[in-house]
């Protein structure tokens, strides 16, 4: 079945088109709309501004074909070969592509709002300064691409490998980050507002300033992190690991921080107002000039904090340990 074969059997009315050959086929400018090409193979075909909306492709083969400017809205390409495609500038919003390879693809100036590419391959892929609003990459493997200045609000990213991938200016308020690895990660000053990181590893992450209201970090581990001055209202922090972390000046007000191991933590002129520290270990933390006005201490590990300093006015203190604790007035407990 050639290119023109195909033109006129859909201009006919037929759509089913499964397993077809068009292998090198020029294709350019053609309108296939809806059409069903699963199992069909496009290797190194010519599809240039074609009209591929809302077609079927389910396990096909476009392996080096070339896509530039087509439209490919909403079309299911799920668990198909794209390695080495040329994707530049073309729609692919709505699309699926779940469990597809697109090693080596092309993909500079492509539209890729709410795309689904769950355990996508895309290895080293360049998405630099690509509207990502809402894509889902859950478990996709991303190893070494480049993200920088990125639109990911929204973003589903739970489970996908960012080793090495670059990430420099990029958007991720609201993202889902659940369980990745991003130790030692730089992102700091950045609008993280209501993004889901519980279980993430942030080990000698750099949060300086960056905006974290209402996120979601429970059980996360940010061991030597810095997160000075970063704003922490009403984030769910319970359970999380936070030994010697930076949150010198840093705004936990009404934060969730039950069971949290906060021991060594530097916590110098924090806002821990209306916060929950129940159960959490506070051990040998600095805490001058602390603000923890309204907060739950109960049953909380102080041994060896130093509170010299800090406000206290109407915190509940009940079952809380502070065994060599230096006091607000100075004195030793």
């Amino acid at each position: 079945m050639d290119s023109g074969e195909i033109v006129r059997r859909y201009l006919s009315g037929e759509r089913n088109f499964r397993g077809a050959n068009l292998r090198s086929a020029n294709l350019i400018g053609a309108t296939l709309i809806g059409s069903d090409f699963s199992r069909s193979n496009f290797a190194g075909a010519s599809l240039a501004r074609a009209h591929l909306e809302r077609c079927f492709s389910i396990e096909s083969n476009f392996n080096g074909a070339f896509l530039y400017g087509a439209d490919l809205s909403f079309v299911k390409l799920v668990s198909s070969q794209l390695i080495e495609a040329d994707l530049t500038k073309s729609n692919l919003r709505g699309a699926r592509l779940e469990k597809s390879d697109l090693k080596g693809a092309k993909l500079s100036g492509a539209s890729l709002r709410w795309v689904s590419l769950y355990r996508a391959n895309l290895p080293g892929v360049n998405l630099c300064g690509a509207n990502l609003d809402g894509i889902n990459l859950r478990s996709a493997n991303l190893e070494g691409a480049n993200l920088n200045w990125t639109n990911l609000n929204g973003a589903r990213l739970s489970g996908a490998n960012l080793k090495s991938a670059q990430l420099n200016g990029i958007q991720l308020k609201g993202a889902w980050m659940n369980g990745l690895q991003l130790n030692e990660i730089d992102f700091s000053g950045m609008d993280l507002n209501e993004v889901k990181l519980s279980g993430a590893k942030l080990v000698g992450a750099d949060l300086t300033g960056s905006n974290l209201h209402r996120a979601q970090m429970r059980f996360s581990q940010l061991d030597d992190a810095n997160l000075q001055k970063a704003n922490l209202q009403n984030s769910n922090l319970r359970g999380g690991r936070l030994i010697r972390a930076n949150l010198m000046k840093t705004d936990l007000r009404e934060a969730d921080l039950r069971n949290a191991d906060l021991s060594y933590t530097n916590l110098n002129l924090a806002i821990l107002a209306g916060a929950d520290l129940s159960g959490a270990d506070l051990r040998g933390a600095y805490l001058w000039g602390v603000d923890l006005d309204g907060a739950n201490l109960q049953n909380t590990d102080l041994r060896g904090a130093s509170l010299r300093g800090a406000a206290l006015t109407g915190a509940n203190l009940k079952d809380a340990i502070l065994s060599g604790a230096t006091m607000p007035d100075g004195s030793i407990y």
